[in-house]
């Protein structure tokens, strides 16, 4: 008689999910590497912050937060905080605008109005795989400040994997939301 072979291995991509990532977060596993962030399953180490980035985000987060107050909004302004957008995508936005700020765990997708990216090394990610995240996730809002190219990329009106509204402005030029009424902040300085 013949002896069977063994069936050659199986390798299969296994994602992790938002619980996993709880867990290791817990156990101390990210305890040596800083920020991370769960995109499609995947853990990806968040790059250093350098100034330019550090003023641009903090910068930013303070004028939505007096542009909010101004128009009499509720929302939070919260700044890297882990937004459970699906099982396997907990990004963390440089800035969140949210109307459940309070809680344990991650800040609900479907309470995100607005996210804000800066990227000086990241554009690639944050116009490409993360926007469609974003959108996938339905938020209904997602600006992307380029500070390289000193430009403001504004998306609005998810459907499906994309936004059906997308705008470009400069820094400099006053930047109104899409889908916030009467929400606008200046962008002089950025």
């Amino acid at each position: 008689m013949g002896q069977l072979a063994a069936p050659p291995p199986v390798r299969k991509r296994v994602p992790l999910r938002i619980a996993d990532v709880d867990l290791l977060y817990r156990r101390g596993a990210f305890d040596d590497y800083g920020r991370v962030e769960l995109i499609g399953g995947e853990l990806i180490y968040v790059n250093a912050e350098y100034r330019p980035h550090m003023m641009a985000k903090s910068e930013c987060a303070y004028r939505l937060r007096r542009a909010l107050e101004a128009i009499g909004s509720t929302l939070f302004v919260g700044i890297e905080g882990s937004v459970a957008v699906s099982d396997h995508d907990l990004p963390r936005p440089d800035i969140i605008l949210t109307s459940d700020a309070y809680g344990d765990g991650p800040v609900p997708g479907a309470s995100v109005t607005l996210v804000v990216e800066i990227a000086d090394t990241t554009v690639q990610l944050d116009l490409g795989r993360k926007q469609r995240l974003y959108a996938k996730g339905g938020i209904p809002e997602d600006w992307v400040f380029d500070v390289t190219g000193k430009t403001v990329h504004q998306m609005a009106k998810p459907a499906g994997a994309s936004y059906r509204t997308k705008a470009q402005s400069n820094f400099g030029d006053s930047l109104t939301a899409l889908t916030i009424p009467r929400l606008t902040i200046d962008t002089t300085g950025l």
